[in-house]
């Protein structure tokens, strides 16, 4: 895959890595970027040897520092909720592939890159990494799926905090709040972040994906949650990969997954 603004490796062990690569923009999303994240993740998702994903920025300075701001002089409130809608379904796309995508965070993730970094399923971020919302400071508000995703993955209370006040807060603080998963140092980002990745990996294909649906619908009311939960339990149990996991533990040996 061929793409102006992203750069896209798929490496022998099925991972791909996807690059925002506009470092002079501090890779600020445009809508070409949006349109190219949409076909690149749709691609991935078809692609038999992709088994996950990591997503990052290029240059030291900026994962996605925000939308590109120039944009925004040509909207109305009409093609406002168009744009926030395209927005939304790319992240959507990439929430819903199927396969597990971590973020790894090498610097800003503000705006429309916080949401994108909220999007996916676990966040890496360097040191030097901060995140924030700062739409309020120009008379707006997240608009790529910041004021659903997350209060849902942060809590109610301190996603106010973020989006009202449009502070920025550095990666040690993100991981407090359970925004990140992990914090490493700058140097090892990326192998920290293939690691976390090969350890999903390892595991059922199928248990993986249908875990990744199940916890999505964890904002469901408890009852649906719970039918969600079972449904997917009883889909493990139509996998070889289930009868194959059962046989290796009860033979104590290591299990052979192979997605079917």
């Amino acid at each position: 895959m061929t793409f102006e603004t992203l750069l896209v490796d798929v490496a022998t062990d099925g991972v791909a890595v996807v690059t925002v690569n506009r470092p002079d923009k501090l890779n600020a999303l445009d809508r070409r970027t949006l349109d190219e994240l949409d076909t690149c993740f749709s691609a991935l998702a078809e692609d038999t040897r992709v088994r996950g994903v990591i997503l990052t920025g290029a240059g030291e300075k900026s994962f996605v520092a925000g939308a590109d701001i120039s944009q925004f002089t040509r909207l109305d409130a009409r093609t406002a909720t168009a744009f926030a809608r395209h927005g939304q379904s790319v992240f959507d796309r990439i929430e819903r592939l199927g396969k597990p995508v971590i973020a790894a965070v090498n610097g800003f993730a503000l705006g429309g890159g916080c949401e994108l970094a909220l999007a996916c399923h676990l966040r890496v971020a360097s040191e030097n990494a901060r995140f924030g919302q700062p739409e309020v400071g120009l008379g707006l508000l997240p608009g790529y799926g910041g004021t659903q995703r997350l209060p849902r993955i942060v809590g109610r209370g301190i996603a106010l905090e973020l989006i009202l006040t449009g502070s920025h807060i550095p990666a040690s603080r993100a991981y407090e709040i359970g925004l990140v998963n992990r914090v490493v140092a700058a140097d090892r980002l990326m192998d920290e972040t293939r690691s976390l990745l090969q350890s999903i990996l390892k595991q059922a294909p199928i248990a993986v994906e249908l875990s990744i649906d199940a916890v999505m619908n964890a904002d469901l009311p408890l009852e649906q949650g719970l039918a969600v939960e079972a449904l997917a339990f009883g889909q493990a149990f139509a996998t070889e990969d289930l009868r194959e996991g059962v046989t290796a533990f009860l033979e104590r040996r290591k299990p052979v997954f192979r997605g079917c």
